[in-house]
Order: C-alpha cells, then structure tokens, then sequence
C-alpha cells in the first residue's frame, strides 16, 4: 500500500520559514517525479513546485519562486519543502503529490498517482 505522509507544517509569524517533509512508502521513490501542492480555503488546489526523479531538475510557480526549494533524497524515499520569507497568502493546506508519468517537474493535478493527507500551514501577518 502506497502511503505519502506530510510533516512540519505549523503556525509561524511572516517572514518566518518552515520545512516540509514527505515520506513515501509502498512505491520505487525513483521512479516518481514529486510535487507539492497547495489548497487554501475556498480555493482550488494549486501547484507550488515539483522535482524531477533524478532531483535535477525542479520547477516552482511564479506565488513562490524565490522564496521555496525542493530537495529529494532518494536513498531515505523523502522529499521537502523549504519555505523562506513565508506571507500570509502562504497560509493552506500542503499536499505532497507522487506522479509516474511525465518526464518534466510540472506535475498536473490530474495526473498524480498518489497524495499525501495534508499539512496545515498557517502564517500569521
């Protein structure tokens, strides 16, 4: 059984930074391309970056570039979320996505294999 599993979300003031962490089991790690995702409240879900099975390649949306990095560490099935300089507007619930298909770090809602069950973020102005 495949599981994804979220940690180091919390409450910090702006400005703040945290690290997200995703631990996989159930899968080949290597063979996933992996994302985060986002969802605040009323909103739609939204793609915040991704990175390529090799860690070589990572890609971030525009909300965050800058500001966030993605590392993967293939031996330990792990993948994060450094968050620096964090805004209100930071503030949702963050998915970690797993995708097989594909060959770039855009990862589509869509077409994600597997989901992780959340981590709240909340950043206080």
């Amino acid at each position: 059984q495949v599981q994804l599993v979220e940690s180091g979300g919390g409450l910090v003031q702006a400005g703040g930074s945290l690290r997200l962490s995703c631990a996989s089991s159930g899968l080949t790690f290597s063979n996933y391309r992996m994302g985060w995702f986002r969802q605040a409240p009323g909103k739609e879900r939204e793609f915040v970056g991704g990175i390529s099975r090799s860690g070589g390649s990572t890609y971030f949306s525009d909300s965050v570039k800058g500001r966030f990095t993605i590392s993967r560490d293939n031996a330990r099935d792990m993948v994060y979320l450094q968050m620096n300089n964090l805004k209100p507007e930071d503030t949702a619930v963050y998915y970690c996505a797993a995708d097989f298909r594909g060959t770039t770090a855009v990862l589509n809602p869509r077409e994600v294999d597997y989901w992780g069950q959340g981590t709240q973020v909340t950043v206080s102005s």
